[in-house]
């Protein structure tokens, strides 16, 4: 749990890094570089832990099945990174940021029922009424700003896109599992990101990524580097967490995301800070207490 409520703050935390880099660096190419120094962070750890695995009598029985588990971690990767933010910035084209949050905050209702028809997690009351929760404690953070988007031209599919990357993430939540039981997290954290990176490095070509590199500023740098590192470290959390504790019970946590960014954007960039906030913390506290509680049993 301590390691998906960090996740759920670093998330905040990249997020206001973000908007100081984003006036230098397109999206696309912000992704790429974001995972890029996430991968080259954990490439160490990952390298000396895959060598140890590798040689494990353990693992002799499933041999025959790595190449089949590398390709479906890779198209994890890619999905969790690649295909989620393509459909986040083309949501983001049509849709108000904050209303493209409010939808993306469905991400634990999904994934406790994708968990659920799969059979991998039992759906409780605990957990239905603690992830209803936190999508009302979003629903309060970003309420100042959904009345101010509210007029702006909003189109369907720009929604379709936004729930569409929030049921990608639930779905590589649930599949994960396996391939984190199988193998030590920061392999499978590190190859996920490094697919990931690649297929990003080819979206971000319409960007023109190579050539808007020696324009970066200094300060955008210390960012993006800020940006990445603590993607690397939050990503072997995230995987950490979902390794050792329910799907639901770990992307609830996401709900810590936006009041989070408020919070550090009101202390580092001066931005206001909304008084809803302050309630929306209080629900999202009372939101994770009850989807933690006792409950539901371990995922298979």
């Amino acid at each position: 749990m301590v390691a998906a409520a960090a996740t759920g703050v670093q998330v905040g935390a990249a997020i206001v890094a973000s908007r100081f880099a984003v006036a230098e660096v397109p999206p696309l190419t912000l992704a790429m570089l974001r995972y890029a120094i996430g991968f080259v962070c954990l490439l160490p750890f990952a390298w000396r832990e895959a060598i140890r695995t590798l040689g494990s009598p353990s693992l002799a029985p499933v041999a025959g099945s790595r190449w089949r588990d590398l390709l479906a971690m890779a198209a994890l990767g890619i999905g969790q990174f690649g295909i989620l933010i393509a459909l986040l910035n083309f949501g983001l084209q049509h849709v108000g940021a904050a209303q493209a949050a409010l939808i993306f905050s469905l991400f634990p209702l999904l994934t406790l029922l994708l968990a659920a028809a799969l059979g991998r997690e039992r759906i409780t009351w605990q957990l239905l009424v603690g992830v209803l929760l936190s999508i009302a404690g979003v629903a309060l953070a970003l309420g100042p700003k959904l009345g101010t988007a509210a007029s702006g031209a909003n189109h369907w599919w720009g929604e379709l896109a936004v729930a569409a990357a929030a049921l990608t993430g639930a779905a590589c939540s649930v599949l994960y599992r396996p391939f984190l039981r199988r193998y030590p997290t920061v392999p499978v954290s590190a190859f996920a990101m490094l697919a990931s990176v690649v297929f990003l490095a080819l979206l971000a070509t319409t960007e023109q990524w190579p050539q808007r590199l020696a324009g970066i500023s200094a300060p955008a740098w210390a960012a993006v580097a800020f940006i990445g590192v603590s993607s690397g470290v939050g990503y072997f959390w995230w995987l950490y967490a979902l390794k050792h504790e329910s799907p639901t019970r770990v992307t609830v946590f996401l709900a810590l995301n936006p009041v989070t960014a408020a919070f550090l954007g009101w202390a580092v960039l001066g931005e206001r800070l909304p008084a809803a906030a302050i309630g929306a913390l209080a629900v999202i506290a009372l939101a994770l207490w009850v989807a933690t509680r006792a409950g539901p049993p371990r995922p298979r």
